[in-house]
């Protein structure tokens, strides 16, 4: 399956890495022991130099969206970009296989909830928990809401490819399709309307759930910030979802739609979540979810005769859960144009924007590799006898300067970017979808992924606050160009996008841009859960001092006679 040759592909580059990290690592050591004595000990130079890379911009057809672990749901306007909406379809699924109701079974109530990412931060009163909410966008005390229908879908979502003779994982993109010819239509997305809510209320605050009358109520749960709908037998606007919910699951007791797990995914193919604007404001809220979680379900409170107590009622519950395919829907209104870009000349300005959006391409030294050319140096080539020794075969012999850092600076264009950039980036290979080096070296913190990776992918500086406007990241990438000095490693395309998470970067593999040819093309997963976008100032700028240059600290050895500090 071709997601399980990506991961593959990408724990054997990680292992091939750190294994090209450990052998350079012993050439550090080796040379320098030679190079480094009571001699030359006290006659270095640092000094730095910028070398010119092409960056160019990366607009995205429909990206691969099915099984991301996290899923957007709601309307985010963007101040430079413009608007995303961002919608769900979900399969259900129960462990509950040809269930046994009882006898004068009555649906009482139907509940969904889906937490938020949210953390205790106090106490309000002395009565009510104070959360914050890490998921909602834009942040802020309060949250536009949005409008929210739910439909049953009637498109059946498969698990392997037709198209591949069903040797592969079939994927589902952001644009409702299963492939550039295979389009998911609103007719089986919208098939059966079960609830349209107008106004959905996103809060922050604490749900207490209580039992008994106002003055006399018990509280008997406390449940963290949450969409949590409740339909009620008993409350009147909520009869036809009450029917709705008793004709597709309690009325099938004994029959075959609920026997088995083929069966039901056949008879209940899942459920579409349709956000929108709603109608009284200019502005929504977009959510980050997971529903992979227990606490993700939809629950079906019911009661039955007591088959042990004459005259009285049991109760019971019936659980679904949203999975196993889970795919989103983007869709984009877009106030700023993402041009093309220019692979050969370089760009101006870098325009990143996560979901479907856009990255941008990095080559160093014109994307140049050592050649069988004898006659004349490429840049690549020139560069590395600028550093090293090669001996007759082009791989490493000796230094002429050793790299103390090297740098990869983006600036914000300021002047376009009207906030809420986002706060990480992330740099990779473009050739094969991993990460660098200097990733897998770095830090990782899992309990705050926005502190993970500190070194290698800079967190974004801002002016004053943390809140400021965006100044620049620095990028260090420090361990990939020495390993292009000394084991000779491919010069490989770079890739940069905004991301919600870099950690994620690390273990899941990258996911399918649909192009339309047997060209393959992948994007970051942490870029496609984040809908936050920024601009760069590009390796054309006009503005010399925050162009993209890649910046190399070194230090002379006295023996480098062409060193500027000789």
């Amino acid at each position: 399956m071709k997601l399980n040759k990506i991961a593959l592909r990408n724990s054997s580059i990680a292992f091939i890495i750190t294994i090209s990290f450990v052998a350079c690592d012993k050439d550090f050591a080796s040379v320098d022991s030679d190079i480094i004595n009571d001699d030359t000990a006290t006659n270095f130079n640092t000094t730095s130099e910028k070398f010119d890379v092409i960056s160019y911009n990366k607009p995205l057809n429909p990206i691969q969206t099915n099984n991301l672990g996290l899923n957007m749901l709601g309307v985010y306007d963007d101040p430079t970009y413009g608007r995303t909406v961002a919608s769900l379809l979900t399969q259900v699924n129960t462990s509950l296989l040809d269930p046994s109701f009882g006898d004068n079974v009555i649906l009482d109530s139907v509940v969904l909830t889906i937490p938020f990412f949210s953390r205790n931060v106090g106490v309000i009163d002395e009565t009510f928990i104070d959360y914050e909410i890490d998921s909602v966008l834009p942040r802020g005390e309060s949250y536009n809401p949005i409008k929210l229908s739910i439909f049953e879908n009637t498109y059946f979502l498969r698990d392997f490819n037709p198209n591949d003779d069903f040797d592969s994982d079939q994927a589902y993109f952001s644009n409702k399709s299963a492939s550039s010819t295979e389009q998911i239509g609103t007719l089986d997305l919208e098939s059966v309307l079960i609830d349209e809510i107008e106004s959905l209320t996103i809060s922050n605050q604490e749900i207490i759930l209580t039992d008994g009358a106002d003055t006399d109520a018990v509280i008997t749960e406390r449940l963290s910030p949450r969409i949590r709908l409740v339909w009620d037998k008993d409350v009147a606007e909520d009869d036809a979802v009450i029917s709705y919910w008793t004709n597709k699951i309690i009325a099938q007791e004994g029959l075959s739609t609920l026997s088995n797990p083929n069966n039901f995914n056949d008879y209940f193919r899942g459920l579409y979540f349709k956000a929108e604007p709603e109608s009284m404001s200019d502005n929504g809220s977009l959510m980050l979810l997971n529903l992979s979680q227990q606490e993700s379900n939809i629950t079906l409170y019911y009661s039955f005769d007591s088959p042990t107590q004459e005259g009285e009622r049991d109760q019971s519950v019936y659980l679904l859960t949203f999975s196993p395919t889970r795919v989103n829907f983007f869709e984009n209104d877009f106030t700023t144009l993402i041009p093309t870009g220019d692979e050969v000349n370089g760009d101006d300005r870098l325009f990143l924007k996560g979901g479907e959006g856009s990255l941008a391409g990095i080559k160093l030294f014109d994307g140049l590799n050592s050649d069988d050319d004898d006659t004349t140096d490429n840049t690549f080539e020139a560069w590395r006898k600028q550093y090293v020794i090669l001996n007759d075969q082009g791989e490493f012999e000796s230094y002429r300067r050793l790299i103390n850092e090297a740098n990869l600076i983006f600036y914000v264009d300021q002047d376009q970017v009207m906030g809420e950039e986002p706060d990480r980036l992330y740099l990779y290979n473009r050739s094969n979808g991993g990460p660098l080096l200097d990733y897998i070296q770095d830090s990782q913190n899992n309990s705050v992924p926005l502190l993970s990776i500190p070194n290698h992918l800079g967190i974004l500086e801002r002016e004053d606050t943390d809140e400021g406007k965006g100044i620049r990241y620095k990028m260090k990438i420090t361990s990939h160009v020495n390993s292009l000095l000394l084991d000779n490693a491919e010069n490989v395309q770079l890739g940069i996008a905004v991301s919600g998470n870099v950690n994620l970067e690390a273990t899941v593999p990258q996911y399918i841009e649909q192009t339309g040819t047997d060209l393959e093309s992948t994007v970051p997963v942490s870029s496609i859960i984040t809908p936050r976008g920024t601009i760069l100032h590009g390796s054309n700028s006009e503005d010399i001092t925050k162009r993209l240059y890649l910046e190399i600290f070194y230090t002379c050895l006295e023996t480098d006679i062409d060193c500027p500090n000789n």
